[in-house]
């Protein structure tokens, strides 16, 4: 195993550009990623504060749409960390340091991604119960956050913690050097699954919905409070997505 070597040779083995001087795309890329990093960080804890101080938000729709803040908040401030650490000091950095970068990224935008997943399963569960609010307990909604995190937590260490090239230098990835092209894929494929899966939700949400309205619109039947839920419900998943 290749432990005692550098970032630079795990960069040189995999043909990746690895400069050791600032030049203006370094510097514009920089100035751009800590602008929208900062942004970023900014909007996220205005969501957050507005659902902790605000009680028409104590719901679990809204405890995950403030969980998905604090993914995004958190990608952020793993940007931040990685426009500290990119350009020419990615040569400067230990393999502890690359990986704690990579980990940090990995780990929040895989947590978002699955915030994601589980918005559209309580929207979807709400839409066909034909309430604006799921009956989920709080104590429900933390678990289920508290899984997410695991979730996130450990694809984004599976690297540090062997699934890497170290030590089989012919399978390391060329677009993250340290990585094993095997995880990156595992790590896409799942991705793609997950998105594909939100994709059908609100697919089905949706079909449902136009039924519904297409229904309503020929009977006079139908209450006009059912009527004014089916078109909040409308907006509230109009606004998720």
């Amino acid at each position: 195993c290749f432990y005692n070597e550098t970032v630079g040779f795990f960069y040189n083995n995999s043909r990746k550009e690895l400069t050791t001087y600032w030049r203006t795309k370094d510097v514009l890329v920089v100035a751009l990623g800590l602008t929208v990093s900062v942004i970023v960080l900014l909007t996220n804890l205005l969501v957050i504060t507005a659902i902790i101080i605000n009680r028409r938000f104590h719901y679990p729709i809204y405890y995950l749409l403030g969980n998905l803040a604090a993914a995004d908040l958190f990608a952020g401030i793993a940007y931040m960390f990685l426009m500290f650490h990119t350009g020419p000091r990615t040569a400067e950095l230990s393999l502890k340091t690359w990986f704690i970068r990579q980990s940090l990224l990995d780990t929040s935008l895989t947590a978002s991604v699955v915030n994601l997943l589980a918005i559209a399963v309580e929207r979807h569960q709400t839409v066909f119960t034909m309430q604006l609010h799921s009956k989920m307990s709080n104590q429900r909604v933390m678990i289920l956050i508290f899984c997410i995190w695991v979730t996130a937590l450990l694809l984004g260490l599976i690297p540090s913690y062997g699934w890497h090239c170290l030590c089989a230098l012919e399978k390391c990835s060329s677009m993250a050097p340290l990585y094993s092209r095997s995880y990156l894929t595992f790590w896409a494929i799942s991705n793609l699954v997950i998105f594909l899966i939100m994709v059908v939700v609100y697919t089905h949400i949706f079909i449902y919905v136009k039924r519904k309205m297409t229904r309503m619109s020929k009977h006079t039947s139908f209450h006009p409070r059912y009527k004014e839920t089916m078109i909040s419900l409308v907006k509230t998943v109009t606004i998720i997505l």
